[in-house]
C-alpha cells in the first residue's frame, strides 16, 4: 500500500463516528474481502492503517483500497449484521463455519404405515422431524439401527398395498424386521413400535425401556411367557443402542461448552451435556482467524446454531466476551425460548468448559505433525518480539555460583524448539572474582561471541534470539558484550513469576512482552529456562565436586573411597573442615578420621 493510498484511509477512518457499527474492507475491484464490527467504529477501523499488524492482518490491510461502514443502533445490531454480511459477502480473509458439514433430520411421514427418511430441512407437510443429528452417514445408522431394535421394516416396500405380495426380504430372516409384509401383525403394532422410536428419538430411551420392562413383568404374571420373551428382547435390543443413543441425545442437550484453541491450526469444537453427561461433539478445524479470541468466537457460535437449527438451554463460552447478553439474545430469538450464554468460573460447568478446550488442543494435535506445532510457536514467538524471522537458533544463558567461589556460565541452544546439546557450552568466569551476575553475563556473552568472531567452528553459526535468565539489567549487561564482540543479536530476558516460571520476556529498553497468555510460546520459553538453569548448575555443582576432592586427596591417608563417603556424609568442605573428631569418626575409621582433623585442625589450634 503506497504512502498516499494510507493517508487517504486513515483520513477517512478519522472522521468515522464513535457509534456501534460493521466495516467492510474492499480491494481495487470493489470485491469485499473483510467484514467486522465495533462498538465504536472510529477507533477500530483507524486501527488498522497505523501501526504493526499481524502477517494475516498485514496481508489484508495490504490488499485494502477503500472500505465502506454501516452504522447500527446498539451492539446487538453490529453483531447481527456482521453475520449476515459475512454469509452474503464470504469475504476473503473471513473465516466460516464450513456449510458441507451438514446436520440433516429425521423425517416421519404421516402415513398409516409411516417411514423414516433423511431431510435436509423441516418442512410444513404434515410429517414430524427429529434432530438435526451429526451428518448423513450418522442419521442413516440411526434409521437402521433403531429400525433393527424395533424390527421396523427398511425395505422399499408400501404398506398395506405391498402387504402379502413376494416372498419376505432378507431382513426379516436375519430377524432385523418383525415381517410386516407378510400382514401377520396388526397395524395397532406397528403403530405402538413407532411410537417407541419416536421416544427414542426424543431422547426418553429410559422411559421407554421402563415401559417395555413393566410389561414384560405383566406378561409373566399372565404366564404369556413368549410375549414376555419379546418385550425383553426388544427391551435389551433398544438398551444396545447405548453409543447411538449418545448421538441421538445431541439434539436434545441442556448444556454446550464451546471451546476455541489456536495452535499449528486453531479449532473451533462444541460439547453437547444431558443431564451433566456428555453425549456428543462437534468440532471444526480452520486456519488462523483475524482478530483475538474475544472478537472472532461470538460470530463462530451464532454460525454454529445457524447451521444446527436446534439450541440448548445453555452455551458456555471459555472466555468473556463483551457481547454476552448481545449473543444470548441473538440465540433466544433464534430458539423462539430463553438461551443463556455464560462463562463459568468454578465448579462441574467450569470442568465442562476445561473439557471443551481440551478436545480442541486435541484435535490440533491429531490433524498437525509436532513439526508443524514447533513452527507456529516459532511464528508466534516472532510476532511476539517483533523479529524478522522465526527463531529457528535460539541460545540461552545462565550464571551460577556458590557466593565467590565456583563462578560458572552455561549456554544452551534450542534448534527448531528442541535442544541440540551438541552446540552446549560451559563458562567459567575468569575476570570475576567476587559474585556479581552482571558482570558474570557479560564476560560469558562476550566470550561466546568473540569466539566467533575469531573464527571458532565452535561457536561459528550465531543465534537468531538470544535469552537470557534475568530482567532487564541483566539483557543490558548482555547487549554490552555484543557491542564490546561486534556483534548484535535480538536480546531478551526471561522475567519470572512467584512460582519461578517465565511470565514475560523484556528487552534492554525495559519494554515487557507477555507470553502467558499463548500456551504454546509458555511452554517453549519455560522449558528453555529450566533446561539451561539445570546445565548452569549441573556444571557448578561439578565443579565445586572437583575442587572438594582435589584438597581431601592432598590429605595423607584419604583414598577415593574415603573421600566419596565423607562428601556423601557432609555435602561441603566448609562442613567436613567444621566436623568434631567424633563426627568425622562416624563416616570413615578412626585413622582417617584423625588424619582429616588435624590436617584441619593444626596441633597448635587443638585443645
Amino acid at each position: 500500500m503506497n504512502g498516499e493510498l494510507l493517508q487517504k484511509l486513515r483520513d477517512k477512518a478519522n472522521h468515522l463516528p464513535l457509534l456501534p457499527g460493521v466495516y467492510l474492507m474492499l480491494d481495487k475491484s470493489g470485491e469485499v474481502i473483510y467484514v467486522g464490527k465495533a462498538k465504536k467504529l472510529k477507533n477500530r477501523v483507524t486501527s488498522y492503517f497505523h501501526g504493526e499488524h499481524l502477517p494475516k492482518v498485514a496481508a489484508m490491510v495490504s490488499n485494502v483500497e477503500d472500505f465502506d461502514v454501516i452504522v447500527v443502533s446498539s451492539e446487538f445490531e453490529a453483531l447481527v449484521l456482521e453475520n449476515s454480511l459475512i454469509k452474503r459477502h464470504k469475504p476473503k480473509y473471513n473465516i466460516l463455519l464450513k456449510d458441507d458439514k451438514g446436520y440433516p433430520f429425521l423425517r416421519l411421514s404421516g402415513e398409516a404405515y409411516p417411514r423414516f427418511s433423511i431431510a435436509a430441512k423441516t418442512a410444513d407437510d404434515g410429517a414430524q422431524y427429529f434432530g438435526p443429528f451429526g451428518g448423513r452417514q450418522v442419521s442413516k445408522e440411526i434409521i437402521e439401527t433403531i429400525s433393527k431394535a424395533l424390527g421396523l421394516p427398511t425395505c422399499n416396500k408400501k404398506f398395506p398395498q405391498d402387504t402379502g405380495k413376494g416372498r419376505p426380504c432378507l431382513h426379516y430372516h436375519l430377524q432385523n424386521c418383525a415381517g410386516w409384509c407378510l400382514g401377520e401383525l396388526p397395524r395397532e403394532e406397528y403403530q405402538t413400535r413407532m411410537e417407541q422410536a419416536k421416544l427414542i428419538l426424543s431422547g426418553k430411551t429410559r422411559q421407554l425401556t421402563e415401559d417395555l420392562k413393566a410389561q414384560m413383568e405383566w406378561a409373566a404374571g399372565e404366564l404369556q411367557f413368549e410375549r414376555a420373551a419379546e418385550f425383553r428382547d426388544r427391551m435389551k435390543a433398544i438398551e444396545s443402542l447405548s453409543n447411538r443413543q449418545r448421538v441421538i441425545a445431541t439434539a436434545f442437550a441442556d448444556t454446550d461448552a464451546v471451546g476455541f484453541v489456536r495452535g499449528a491450526k486453531s479449532c473451533f469444537t462444541v460439547l453437547h451435556f444431558v443431564n451433566g453427561d456428555l453425549a456428543g461433539k462437534d468440532y471444526e478445524l480452520m486456519d488462523e482467524p483475524i482478530g483475538t479470541d474475544e472478537e472472532v468466537l461470538p460470530g463462530f457460535v451464532m454460525q454454529y446454531y445457524l447451521r444446527r437449527g436446534t439450541f440448548p438451554k445453555s452455551v458456555l463460552l471459555p472466555l468473556r466476551i463483551e457481547e454476552t447478553e448481545e449473543l444470548s439474545q441473538f440465540l433466544s430469538e433464534q430458539a423462539e425460548r430463553r438461551v443463556y450464554v455464560e462463562i463459568p468460573q468454578r465448579g462441574e460447568r467450569m470442568r465442562q468448559v476445561e473439557r471443551a478446550q481440551l478436545n480442541a488442543r486435541e484435535e490440533i494435535l491429531r490433524a498437525t505433525s509436532a513439526q508443524q506445532r514447533t513452527n507456529k510457536t516459532l511464528e508466534w514467538l516472532q510476532k511476539a518480539l517483533g523479529l524478522d524471522d522465526a527463531p529457528r537458533r535460539i541460545e540461552s544463558f545462565d550464571v551460577s555460583n556458590l557466593g565467590d567461589t565456583g563462578i560458572v556460565a552455561a549456554m544452551t541452544v534450542f534448534k527448531d524448539g528442541r535442544p541440540y546439546k551438541k552446540d552446549y557450552r560451559k563458562f567459567r568466569i575468569r575476570e570475576t572474582a567476587t559474585q556479581d551476575d552482571y558482570a558474570s553475563m557479560e564476560e560469558a556473552v562476550y566470550r561466546r561471541f568473540l569466539h566467533a568472531k575469531e573464527g571458532d567452528e565452535r561457536f561459528s553459526e550465531l543465534p537468531d534470539l538470544l535469552l537470557i535468565d534475568g530482567g532487564e539489567t541483566h539483557v543490558r549487561a548482555a547487549k554490552a558484550a555484543q557491542a564490546r564482540a561486534g556483534i548484535s543479536v535480538p536480546t531478551f530476558g526471561m522475567v519470572k513469576d512467584d512460582r519461578h516460571r517465565t511470565r514475560e520476556l523484556v528487552s534492554a529498553d525495559g519494554l515487557e512482552r507477555g507470553i502467558s497468555g499463548n500456551p504454546a510460546v509458555f511452554a517453549l520459553i519455560g522449558t528453555i529456562q529450566e533446561e539451561t538453569h539445570r546445565f548452569a548448575i549441573t556444571y557448578q555443582r561439578s565443579l565445586r565436586g572437583e575442587q572438594m576432592k582435589s584438597q581431601l586427596d592432598e590429605i595423607p591417608g584419604v583414598g577415593p573411597k574415603s573421600r566419596n563417603k565423607l562428601l556423601d556424609t557432609f555435602k561441603n568442605m566448609d562442613t567436613i573442615k567444621g566436623a568434631a573428631l567424633a563426627e568425622l569418626c562416624q563416616a570413615v575409621p578412626k585413622n582417617i578420621a584423625q588424619a582429616v582433623y588435624d590436617h584441619y585442625h593444626p596441633k597448635e589450634e587443638q585443645p
